[in-house]
């Protein structure tokens, strides 16, 4: 568990091991920002409920995930599997406020040989903030691998050699 102030903030916010009976706070944290960050998706499908049994049943026993609370309340997590970062999502009103970058390095903990994940070409907040962090493009494809039929990005993160 890491808990600190983040900057600015007069808060604290603690990134601990997500648990079963988080899974449906870490739903609604999933449904409000991609409804709020990627517009140019499609109307959201599935239902809370839905989202939650995924979140339950695939995301966690299948991925180190980890939570972002503040005051109890989970503002953002981020779903390892692997290498691959599969999941970080942050609740709209925390936006840059450095939980994001705090759950990236608790993934980078987790998975110090490096991180891979993908990103839709259309997402460029989401590019930014990754290459803010070191990430590299890798690959890119048109789409057809991905529910939503939209070209995404391949970004690679790999530490730097250690400093003498």
């Amino acid at each position: 568990m890491y808990a600190r102030r983040t900057p600015g903030r007069s808060t604290i916010i603690t990134i601990r091991p997500a648990e079963p009976g988080d899974a449906s706070a870490i739903a609604a944290v999933h449904q409000a920002s991609r409804a709020a960050t990627m517009p140019y998706l499609p109307p959201q499908r599935r239902t809370h409920d839905e989202v939650t049994y995924w979140i339950r049943e695939i995301v966690l026993p299948e991925s180190h995930t980890l939570v972002a609370v503040r005051e109890e309340e989970i503002v953002g997590y981020a779903a390892v599997r692997g290498e691959l970062l599969d999941q970080l999502y942050l609740r709209p009103d925390v936006r840059r406020s450095g939980i994001g970058s705090r759950l990236l390095g608790a993934a980078r903990e987790h998975s110090p040989g490096g991180l891979t994940l993908h990103v839709f070409q259309l997402n460029a907040e989401a590019r930014a903030f990754y290459a803010h962090h070191g990430f590299r493009v890798v690959g890119t494809d048109d789409g057809s691998g991905n529910m939503e039929n939209l070209p995404a990005l391949t970004l690679r993160w790999s530490p730097g050699p250690a400093a003498p």
